[in-house]
């Protein structure tokens, strides 16, 4: 038995479903679960360990429902920075079919390294392309040694350019194989229990890149075993347009076709989708992994969050593939999908009067996405917020930085207002991530440099 008292903290945002916020406060921790959320002084006096934390704000970690780990390998590609997302993947894929085991292992500790210097405790990542001899399972072990919660989605690639597809055959694999692998993982790795620190998703990549057959066994087989699903969806026009050629159905009527519609069901971008495809989604609890900095950098559109979370669907924020952000930071994507949706909201009511204006995305509002939303999308009761008996996930910002100076009115909202900064603490489970704002599990200085050597190699002419 291990127990971890936080006090004194300037303010704790609980995150509860009563969005209370506490000065002076703290948190009493056993073995990695949240005994108490009280003021400083209604907390034990002692235990194993304390941590001070005046002068800070603690929030509940920050929940990560979409990213390619992989991709931090390839950021600022030239020939990628100025393409749509069509464009982009064409360029990239023969870059990341030269991957190995080894790369994919130090790519994952790079984007871990990052989202918990953000403040982020638990990510969702979409690896869907295993070249030579590389496995999900590279992913999860390194994820171990950096100690954030894991959904390690099982993404999958079948129909290549031969067939119609977008991906090259040389990253495709035979359905038998992935159905295969995927059973494998979830015998091996998948947890359920309250706390869990590993989940596998099953998470064929796109509606352009495998069979609708395998879209069918996929599904079948995840509520088989209890699992969540995963894909991109509704991102471009483009993809719209392919659906259309090809099924004769907008994405979002081919997902229901192919039982891919449900509470277990969450998908990344949603950026084009209509009125009554978004009143499907919350009638069926789809999730939403709204990655906007992705969205802006491939020029693909403004998610409806707006509509979304007045119709009631889960949204969560996702960072996305590192090369399309080209960050993993957490408390950065929670500040720009407020400053988004404000210029949404702009645009929307320009013709409009001030009284029927659609209102602006809060501070606050923006960081339940990337808590309790991140939470829903991703079928988590344990985390998301502070309260009793959930997870001791974390994290804390020193306020009284320059960054900050003069924001004190409201530190919560100076937090995702002002410049986004690095977490000086982060802790999962009870465990510190992050202490005084130094990772506790990579020398970093010795990662950066074997990270880049892997880039180096990679970007080379083949």
């Amino acid at each position: 038995m291990t127990t971890l008292l936080v006090r004194n903290a300037t303010l704790v945002a609980t995150f509860d479903e009563h969005g209370r916020e506490l000065s002076d406060a703290g948190l009493f921790i056993r073995d990695g679960i949240i005994e108490q959320v009280a003021p400083s002084a209604e907390l034990p006096d002692a235990a194993d360990e304390i941590l001070d934390l005046s002068g800070h704000a603690l929030l509940p970690g920050l929940i990560n429902t979409h990213h390619h780990f992989y991709q931090t390998l390839t950021r600022a590609v030239p020939a990628a920075q100025d393409a749509n997302l069509f464009d982009w993947l064409t360029t990239l894929y023969p870059i990341w079919a030269r991957l190995q085991p080894e790369d994919i292992r130090i790519s994952t500790q790079t984007a871990l390294a990052e989202l918990a210097l953000s403040g982020c405790t638990t990510a969702s990542d979409h690896l869907y392309l295993f070249p030579n001899g590389s496995r999900l399972d590279d992913e999860i072990e390194a994820a171990r040694q950096v100690g954030l919660r894991l959904h390690a989605s099982r993404g999958s690639m079948s129909v290549g350019e031969s067939q119609g597809g977008l991906p090259p055959d040389s990253v495709v694999e035979s359905e038998e194989i992935i159905l295969a692998d995927s059973l494998r993982l979830i015998e091996s790795y998948h947890q359920a229990q309250h706390g869990a620190m590993t989940q596998i998703v099953l998470a064929p990549c796109s509606p352009f890149s495998v069979s609708q057959d395998l879209m069918r066994e996929t599904a079948a087989l995840a509520r088989q075993h209890g699992l969540h699903l995963h894909t991109h969806l509704a991102e471009t026009q483009d993809e719209e347009q392919y659906t259309l050629e090809h099924f004769g159905k907008r994405p979002v009527a081919l997902m229901e076709s192919l039982d891919w519609i449900g509470d277990d069901v969450w998908f990344a971008h949603s950026v084009h989708v209509n009125h009554d495809e978004i009143q499907q989604y919350a009638a069926s609890g789809c999730g939403v992994a709204h990655c906007p900095s992705s969205n802006m950098r491939l020029a693909s559109g403004i998610a409806p969050i707006a509509e979304m979370l007045t119709a009631g669907v889960k949204v969560g924020l996702g960072v996305d593939g590192s090369a399309s952000n080209d960050s993993s930071h957490m408390l950065a994507e929670a500040r720009q999908a407020m400053l988004l949706a404000r210029l949404d909201a702009g645009q929307r009511g320009a013709s409009l009067s001030s009284d029927q204006a659609p209102p602006l995305m809060s501070a606050r509002q923006a960081l339940e996405l990337a808590t309790r939303g991140g939470a829903a999308v991703l079928g988590r009761q344990d985390i998301g917020s502070l309260e009793v008996g959930k997870c001791a996930d974390f994290f804390a910002v020193d306020l009284n930085r320059l960054e900050y100076a003069g924001a004190l009115h409201d530190p919560l909202a100076a937090i995702v207002f002002c410049a986004p900064l690095r977490a000086d603490y982060t802790v999962v489970a009870g465990n510190f991530v992050v202490k005084e704002g130094m990772l506790t599990s990579l020398d970093l200085p010795v990662h950066i440099e074997q990270h880049n050597r892997v880039a180096r190699r990679l970007l080379q002419p083949a």
